[in-house]
C-alpha cells in the first residue's frame, strides 16, 4: 500500500511538472509571438508609415505634380533662369558643355559655308592674288578652330578675317556678341548655384526627436536646433505647421490641413542669438492642437509637424530656410534633452554634440488636460473650494415651545 501511494505521488508530481512545463512553454511562446509581432510592426509597418511624410528629415519636399497641361510646362522655359538653377548638377553640366560645344560647332559650320561660297577652300584652286574672307581656313576642322578662337577671344593670330567679305565681318560680330551672352549666362548660373544659401542650410541641424515634458510648470513640446558654424544667422525666426487630415463641419475632407504652431525660446522667437544650440518649445495649452492628445494615444495619431527656421546669412546677406519634420513615432512623451553646454577650466564654453539628440526620461503628466485640471484643483483648494477636510454636520432642531 505504501508503494502504491509512492507511485501515485510520483505520477502526480510528474503530471504537475509536465503541466507547469506546458504552461511555461505557452507563456514563452506567447512572449516570443508578441515580440515578433512588435518587431514586425516596428520594422515594416512603421517604416511604411514614416515614408508617408510631406517633408523629409533633411528638408526635401516629398510631393509630385500630376496631369500638368503642356502649356503650363512651357512656363518653366519662360523662367529659364530659375529652371537652370533648380537643375541637378549632372544636368546643369550637360547643358553647360552642350551650350559651348554646340555654339562652336554651329558657327564653325557657318564659317565653313562662308569659305565655301567665296571659294576660299583648296579644292577650288584659288589664284595667287585671291583674297579669302578668312585666312587659312582649309576645311571643316580649321573652320571649327577659328570659331573656337573667335568666341573665347584666344586670338592666336594665324587665322583672321579680312575686309574682303561683309558677310564674314557681320558673322564675326554676331558670334562675339552671342558668345558673351552664353558666357555670362552659363558662368552666372554656375556661380549662383554654388553660392545658393541652400548649402548654408546644411549646417543647421535639428534634433532627431521631439520631446514632451514640463517646462516652467507648463507642458511643452521641445525641439533642439543647432548652428554648426560660428557665423550667425541674422534675424532668425522659428515657426511650425501641423499637417493633418481634417473634416470640416460641412463634411469636406481636407488633406494636409495646416495649423500654425508657435515655437518660442526664453528670449522670444525672433532675432535669435544663434551662437549655441537652442531648445525651442511650444506650450501645450487650450489653444494647442496637442491639448487633447495623451501619452497613450500619441502613437495612434496621424499628423506631421513641420518646423521652419528662416534667417539671413551673415557673410552673403542671402536669406535661407531650414526645415524638418516629425511624425508621431518621433515625438517622445515624458522625456527632456540632456544638457550639452558646459564651461571649461580655461573659461571657455564647450558644446558637446554627443548629447545633441540624447534624451532623459522625466516624470511627466500623461496628458495636458490632467495637468491643467490638477492645477485648477490646487487653486480651488487654496481658495477654500472643495476642501476635503470640511465636514458638514447636520443639527436637528427641536421645538420646545408648547402652546
Amino acid at each position: 500500500m505504501l508503494e502504491s501511494l509512492n507511485q501515485s505521488a510520483t505520477s502526480f508530481s510528474l503530471r504537475a511538472r509536465k503541466e507547469v512545463g506546458d504552461t511555461d512553454g505557452r507563456v514563452l511562446t506567447e512572449r516570443m509571438f508578441k515580440h515578433l509581432q512588435k518587431w514586425f510592426v516596428t520594422h515594416f509597418l512603421g517604416h511604411s508609415r514614416r515614408r508617408a511624410r510631406l517633408v523629409s528629415k533633411d528638408g526635401r519636399c516629398n510631393i509630385e505634380f500630376g496631369n500638368v497641361e503642356a502649356q503650363s510646362r512651357l512656363i518653366f522655359f519662360v523662367d529659364i533662369w530659375t529652371t537652370v538653377l533648380d537643375l541637378k548638377w549632372r544636368y546643369k553640366m550637360t547643358i553647360f558643355i552642350t551650350a559651348f560645344l554646340g555654339s562652336w560647332f554651329f558657327f564653325g559650320l557657318l564659317w565653313y559655308a562662308v569659305a565655301y561660297i567665296h571659294k576660299d577652300l583648296p579644292e577650288f584652286h584659288p589664284s595667287a592674288n585671291h583674297t579669302p574672307c578668312v585666312e587659312h581656313i582649309n576645311g571643316l576642322t580649321s573652320a571649327f578652330l577659328f570659331s573656337l578662337e573667335t568666341q573665347v577671344t584666344i586670338g592666336y593670330g594665324f587665322r583672321c578675317v579680312t575686309e574682303q567679305c561683309g558677310t564674314a565681318i557681320f558673322l564675326l560680330i554676331f558670334q562675339s556678341i552671342l558668345g558673351v551672352i552664353i558666357n555670362s549666362f552659363m558662368c552666372g548660373a554656375i556661380l549662383a548655384k554654388i553660392s545658393r544659401p541652400k548649402k548654408r542650410a546644411k549646417t543647421i541641424t535639428f534634433s532627431k526627436n521631439a520631446v514632451i515634458s514640463k517646462r516652467g510648470g507648463k507642458l511643452c513640446l521641445l525641439i533642439r536646433v543647432a548652428n554648426l558654424r560660428k557665423s550667425l544667422l541674422i534675424g532668425s525666426h522659428i515657426y511650425g505647421k501641423l499637417l493633418k487630415t481634417t473634416i470640416t463641419p460641412e463634411g469636406e475632407t481636407i488633406i494636409l490641413d495646416q495649423i500654425n504652431i508657435n515655437f518660442v525660446v526664453d528670449a522670444g522667437n525672433e532675432n535669435l542669438f544663434f551662437i549655441s544650440p537652442l531648445t525651442i518649445y511650444h506650450v501645450i495649452d487650450h489653444t494647442s492642437p496637442f491639448f487633447h492628445m495623451a501619452a497613450e494615444t500619441l502613437p495612434q495619431q496621424d499628423f506631421e509637424l513641420v518646423v521652419f527656421l528662416d534667417g539671413t546669412v551673415e557673410s552673403t546677406s542671402a536669406t535661407c530656410q531650414v526645415r524638418t519634420s516629425y511624425v508621431p513615432e518621433e515625438v517622445l512623451w515624458g522625456y527632456r534633452f540632456a544638457p550639452m553646454v558646459s564651461k571649461t577650466k580655461e573659461g571657455k564654453y564647450r558644446v558637446d554634440f554627443h548629447n545633441f539628440s540624447k534624451t532623459v526620461e522625466v516624470e511627466t503628466p500623461h496628458c495636458a488636460m490632467c495637468l491643467y485640471n490638477e492645477k485648477d484643483a490646487q487653486a480651488r483648494m487654496k481658495r477654500g473650494y472643495d476642501n476635503p477636510n470640511f465636514i458638514l454636520s447636520e443639527v436637528s432642531e427641536t421645538d420646545d415651545t408648547k402652546m
